[in-house]
């Protein structure tokens, strides 16, 4: 009995002198360092859209298409302790009958990459053909070989859109969530067709395993496309935006990169006004950067030295410049690009403010999109991470 007590007495002596070293100022010192030790570059928010490419799907991609620039509009708002996220986009398709059988028809067409344009080009390089969709397959094969952060801080979200049961292919959606869940993805369904098939076809239950958001819309629902009275002095401006940019790189290089930026302007153009001007509000946002081809970027970046590289890589309006004069000459292109930026802004602004008015007077509003569909996910989602919506 005796020793029982000593023993109590000594354990307890022990976590005393435990409790007295964790309360000290030092050991306090330390824990409160750990906390407030500031995170490793900016936030980053990763997103891998996943999108049935089978014969009935045409109206996904249209949608896809349309709505790219407003969904990523929704992005450039965010911020957490008051520093503006990085963004990367991976793009995969399924469900095609012309994709490999082996792969379970499924094709990574895009990594996640900040290289917005490049998302663009190949949505509108996208078709349909009828063929089996494998939700599971797609989901764990994009949770796997994407090179996801490794800081559970971050926002990493796996959008998938269809309309077959959830339930198809070799591997089982659990096990696939699951796997994604492992590395903190969330996993958010969108079932193309009725709420309720959705869950009947278990949609819905793949979005629960995962800490995502189930949400079902019309696939071929037309969002009715208003005019503005800014629509063309936006034109206008992001016309002049083009010309701030000075590509870098081999030759052939720099003329895919503008070739590329041109032609997704003239694609969202030919698809709507709206389009059109959500294009031209992303390009004026902090997460349109182009460090890969556009030597302003790639020098505010820290990728480039413009001392580093050769005349034969520079386009001929910077070749013509004297070295010494090259910097100055890069700072008032950035300097135009901004104010650019800043108009396009305000005009962007308005323009919201006049369409969202105007559809007030519609008879009714459009149903649920894709867009609409991610945007209303992606917000709790980044609520939970530590981000917040300016404007919101």
């Amino acid at each position: 009995m005796k020793l029982v007590r000593r023993n109590w007495i000594l354990v307890a002596s022990i976590s005393a002198v435990l409790l007295a070293v964790s309360a000290s100022p030092l050991v306090a010192a330390d824990a409160s360092r750990d906390e407030a030790k500031p995170e490793p570059g900016p936030p980053r928010i990763q997103m891998a859209i996943l999108l049935d490419t089978s014969g009935s799907m045409t109206g996904l991609i249209n949608q896809a298409r349309a709505q790219l620039w407003k969904v990523v509009n929704e992005f450039a708002l965010a911020k957490r302790n008051g520093k503006a996220p990085t963004l990367e986009v991976a793009l995969y398709e399924y469900g095609k009958s012309s994709l490999s059988k082996k792969d379970g028809y499924i094709r990574m067409i895009v990594p996640l990459s900040n290289d917005l344009d490049r998302v663009s080009e190949e949505l509108f390089k996208l078709t349909t053909r009828g063929g089996s969709e494998y939700c599971g397959q797609v989901i764990d094969r994009s949770a796997r070989e994407l090179k996801w952060s490794d800081n559970p801080k971050d926002l990493k979200c796996i959008f998938i859109a269809g309309n077959e049961p959830f339930t198809q292919g070799p591997i089982d959606f659990r096990e696939a969530c699951k796997v994604a869940t492992s590395k903190n993805i969330t996993v958010s369904t969108i079932f193309c067709g009725e709420h309720q098939q959705g869950i009947d076809t278990q949609w819905a239950d793949g979005a629960k395993l995962a800490d995502g958001s189930y949400m079902s819309i019309n696939q071929d629902q037309a969002v009715p496309s208003v005019a503005a009275p800014q629509d063309n002095e936006l034109a206008e401006l992001n016309a002049k935006l083009n010309r701030t940019y000075v590509a870098y790189g081999r030759e052939e290089k720099r003329k895919e990169a503008r070739e590329r930026q041109r032609a997704q302007d003239e694609n969202a153009a030919k698809l709507a006004p709206a389009a059109a001007a959500s294009r031209a509000a992303t390009k004026a946002s902090r997460l349109y950067i182009n460090p890969a081809w556009d030597l302003i970027d790639a020098i505010e970046g820290g990728t480039v030295k413009l001392e580093d590289l050769k005349d034969d890589e520079l386009p001929e309006e910077v070749r013509k410049v004297k070295p010494e004069d090259r910097p100055a000459f890069l700072a008032e292109k950035a300097k135009e690009r901004k104010q650019i930026q800043e108009r396009i802004k305000q005009l962007s602004k308005a323009r919201d403010d006049y369409i969202t008015a105007k559809r007030h007077e519609m008879a009714a509003e459009a149903g649920a999109t894709l867009d609409s569909a991610i945007i209303e996910a992606i917000q709790p989602q980044a609520a939970d991470r530590g981000f917040e919506f300016e404007g919101r």
